[in-house]
């Protein structure tokens, strides 16, 4: 989905449902953004505006497939169109990266986690927004968390690991099926209530959250084992000589 499909998908009804609970959910993981480098990737402006008046620095980086739009709209432009494999910012440049719209749509995303944890500073922290793969969203393609690839929890988290983070935190949201009835969106709270009080395997997206390894492992080589020739056999006269 190119930049312009997103946003008309947020500034519909079931957008802002969307909007109101995933931001709940990463608010919920960061409660305070003060004197933080944060960065968006992906598409997370509607997300990014929790921390905007708080946070020490806010930047918002679009993918060149995806394109880009100003952010904010009234203020001097916070957004850029970059390469998400060569991210224009030097080493340890942020405190915080948030994820949206941008894991499930990218072609490689094990490089787009190593250049976020390029720069991220040591011990930044990792906060990404996926489809869940089990979920309704994840399956029907009128809303953005149906395009692209899903992901299941353990995927998510073999993932992290492979990219040398370390998952310390989980939530989930979107339990509420993606109809965009207004009738059926007002129900949304409740289905939101009761699918994360008994922990329902079928909400829409996860939220992970994770934390840069400054020392990350770096698999041992094993030394190659010596190949000693086989021997022929030699025939040796007996020793009664017969």
């Amino acid at each position: 989905m190119d930049v312009v499909d997103l946003r008309s998908f947020y500034g519909q009804r079931l957008g802002t449902v969307a909007r109101r609970f995933i931001g709940r959910g990463i608010r919920k993981r960061w409660p305070d953004s003060r004197a933080q480098r944060m960065l968006g990737i992906g598409y997370a402006t509607p997300y990014l505006g929790l921390f905007r008046e708080e946070a020490e620095r806010c930047l918002a980086f679009m993918p060149a497939t995806q394109g880009v739009v100003k952010w904010p709209s009234a203020r001097p432009s916070l957004a850029s169109l970059v390469d998400e494999y060569a991210l224009p910012l030097p080493d340890a440049a942020v405190d915080r990266v948030i994820l949206v719209h941008a894991l499930e749509m990218s072609e490689d995303p094990a490089a787009l986690l190593r250049e976020v944890w390029r720069v991220l500073s040591a011990g930044g922290r990792l906060l990404a927004v996926v489809p869940n793969r089990r979920g309704l969203w994840a399956r029907m393609d009128t809303t953005p968390f149906g395009h692209g690839r899903p992901y299941s929890r353990t995927q998510i988290l073999h993932l992290l690991r492979e990219t040398w983070f370390t998952p310390t935190g989980w939530d989930e949201a979107l339990y509420v099926p993606p109809m965009a009835r207004g009738w059926f969106l007002r129900s949304a709270p409740f289905w939101e209530r009761t699918g994360a009080t008994i922990s329902a395997p079928f909400a829409g997206v996860h939220i992970v959250e994770a934390t840069k390894q400054v020392y990350r492992p770096i698999p041992a080589r094993r030394e190659r084992a010596r190949l000693v020739p086989s021997l022929e056999p030699v025939l040796a006269p007996s020793p009664g000589g017969g």
